[in-house]
């Protein structure tokens, strides 16, 4: 799908549109952004995130089928994205490293993101090895800290410059899509084409970045030659 066709085709024809990426509508991420933007931490200048597990090679397997969008980044990168995004919006520029297989699949990836204010976010995604899954947010007057897995976290740590800390903890309704499915009742019901929580924009922002770093790498998957 290209970005002309997320930003007009839904509103053109009265449909709903929306990427699924179910972690946004969490809780305890909600909740993050909201100090992120109460300025408790000043202004943000680092954001941290790793997402990896251990996925043995499987030729026929999803995760390493080039054909299929297998590795890394299109798999897991979007989690660690979501707490960059989220915290600094989008990046100025970003710098890419990874491990490739013989056949072009991303084992491993490092991303350097670069904002205009000298701010920067580090992420890393893996499926050869097993990460802790963490998530810090840093601001020249104190910092946050998600538990793991960072995309679905339990609980936030909000740490102050001067030491004092505290820890804000959130329960769960049903399974990991439940908030993701209300979201989509609300909007339909209310008769919007985007949510504003996950709005085509920052899809296509996202699609961006990806597409950035995929030609820095040299990934190629099967569906890149197609057009919509």
């Amino acid at each position: 799908m290209t970005s002309m066709m997320v930003g007009t085709a839904p509103a053109a024809n009265g449909v709903f549109l929306m990427e699924a990426v179910w972690t946004r509508f969490l809780p305890s991420i909600n909740r993050a952004w909201d100090i992120i933007a109460s300025g408790e931490l000043g202004e943000v200048q680092w954001v941290q995130a790793d997402l990896g597990f251990v996925s043995g090679y499987d030729r026929n397997s999803r995760l390493w089928d080039p054909a299929a969008g297998g590795g890394a980044l299109l798999d897991l990168a979007v989690y660690p994205l979501t707490w960059a995004l989220g915290a600094l919006g989008v990046p100025t520029g970003v710098a890419a490293q990874a491990t490739l297989t013989d056949d072009g699949v991303d084992m491993r990836n490092a991303l350097t993101l670069s904002y205009a204010n000298g701010a920067v976010a580090q992420l890393l995604t893996s499926i050869v090895a097993a990460c802790p899954g963490t998530a810090t947010v840093s601001g020249n007057a104190g910092w946050l800290t998600a538990s793991t897995p960072q995309c679905n976290p339990s609980s936030l740590t909000i740490t102050t410059a001067d030491g004092r800390s505290r820890v804000e903890s959130f329960g769960q309704v049903g399974s990991n899509y439940v908030y993701q499915l209300r979201e989509v009742t609300r909007c339909i019901q209310d008769g919007l084409t985007e949510s504003p929580t996950m709005p085509w924009a920052d899809s296509v922002a996202t699609m961006e970045l990806l597409d950035d770093v995929r030609g820095q790498l040299g990934i190629r998957h099967g569906s890149d030659h197609v057009t919509v």
